[in-house]
């Protein structure tokens, strides 16, 4: 049974930073390939990044050149740097892996982009 914690979000202007975190636990986490998804209100969860077990990372559009994933496989964690934060990245964030992702989501992590 895979648990997944993710933290780190919070309240921030536009132009501003958080670094976000999920610690895995109960699965192979060095062999998957990782994701950070984000669901605002009134919409479908969405893809933000993924990261391979080699550090091969990719990118929605959306986030491209402000957003970055890492992962440390000694850890079981998952992270994303997100720089120059816009409104519209406002949403609950969450990890899981990117294929297949596991029924046991976590319960996310706020991120709010307001002046």
């Amino acid at each position: 049974q895979v648990q997944l914690v993710e933290s780190g979000g919070g309240l921030v202007q536009p132009g501003g930073s958080l670094r976000l975190s999920c610690a895995a636990s109960g699965s192979i986490f060095s062999l998957n390939v990782m994701a950070w998804y984000r669901q605002a209100p009134g919409k479908q969860r969405e893809l933000v990044a993924a990261i391979t077990p080699g550090g091969i990372t990719n990118y929605a559009d959306s986030v491209k050149g402000r957003f970055t994933i890492s992962r440390d496989n000694a850890k079981n964690t998952v992270y994303l740097r997100m720089v120059s934060l816009k409104p519209e990245d406002t949403a609950v964030y969450y990890c899981n892996r990117k294929n297949n992702p596991w029924a046991s989501w976590g319960q996310g992590t706020q991120v709010t982009v307001s002046s």
